[in-house]
């Protein structure tokens, strides 16, 4: 079976409290191999943590820029302490989920920038790359991240061709999801099609952005069609609309953008590698019983 990593996935949401582990076990049987857990506040370190263990997963701490609105000063410090207390656990990976997101009304734009500046600064003194929320903000982002020093992951790219060639020459890569399986959204499909295979990570961002056989209407809601709530086990189907847009095999793109999320996120490669062992190792151990 095709192994896929899922580089954003927020298991840890309210909108899995009735079934998290299934919907853990269901992505595995998909073929899901590993995932990776942002936080969004201080609050959900410790589950993130938690669940990244039970699930043999990985995690990132860091604020969201829509939760800066609730943050304070010293969750900063506190963010800064959680890593220094992480430091030596492997299934820490990255500071994220930080960013900007300037579309519409979105809080405190220099409020933002205050606590993106200082994460990056985090980051970069921990020796972590970061995952990057990045929404109607790319260049301001650019921005930061030129003087910043770290790489990582732009999750869920819809900036233009010359805002991504900028990411990646900053050493980022980007991620793409259930967006790409939209018809009408044809800037991203034309990115995830154009772009450097090098410079490409598939995602979920489960609960969120539902792809295009997920998503219910405003009527369909109402008529109690539910939510679409996105699951990790969708992102192999994403992975071959993403392999369809390339004309590439669906494994060769799930190989390249293993490669690319271990690249982004050096801590993942000896986790990917522990686990493929195992899997050698059990495998083996079945056939030598027949």
């Amino acid at each position: 079976m095709t192994a896929w990593i899922d580089t954003h996935c927020h298991l840890d949401a309210p909108e899995f409290a009735p079934d998290r582990d299934a919907v853990r076990a269901r992505a595995r049987a998909a073929g899901v191999a590993h995932c990776v857990l942002p936080a969004v506040d201080v609050a959900t370190f410790g589950a993130v943590r938690d669940l990244a263990a039970r699930h043999d997963d990985s995690y990132a701490l860091g604020i969201h820029p829509l939760h800066v609105d609730r943050a304070d000063p010293g969750d900063l410090e506190r963010l800064d302490e959680a890593l220094r207390q992480s430091r030596g656990d492997p299934r820490l990976v990255a500071v994220g989920e930080i960013g900007l997101d300037f579309f519409g009304d979105a809080p405190q734009r220099e409020r933002q920038e205050q606590f993106l500046a200082q994460q990056l600064r985090l980051a970069a003194r921990h020796g972590l790359p970061v995952i990057l929320h990045v929404r109607r903000s790319a260049d301001a982002l650019l921005k930061h991240l030129r003087v910043a020093g770290v790489g990582g992951i732009a999750h869920a790219f819809n900036g233009s061709r010359q805002q991504a060639d900028e990411f990646v020459k900053l050493g980022f890569r980007l991620g793409f999801g259930g967006t790409i399986s939209y018809e009408r959204a044809l800037q991203v499909r034309r990115l995830a099609a154009e772009l450097p295979l090098s410079a490409l990570v598939v995602e979920t961002d489960a609960p969120d952005i539902p792809p295009q056989w997920i998503y219910r209407t405003a009527a369909q809601r109402a008529a109690g069609a539910g939510q679409g709530r996105n699951e990790p086990g969708e992102l192999p189907r994403i992975g071959a609309v993403l392999a369809a847009l390339r004309g590439m095999p669906e494994q060769d793109l799930a190989q390249a953008a293993r490669a690319n999320a271990a690249a982004a996120l050096p801590k993942l490669a000896p986790l990917l590698a522990e686990r493929a062992g195992a899997g050698s190792s059990s495998a083996g151990g079945d056939n030598h019983g027949q």
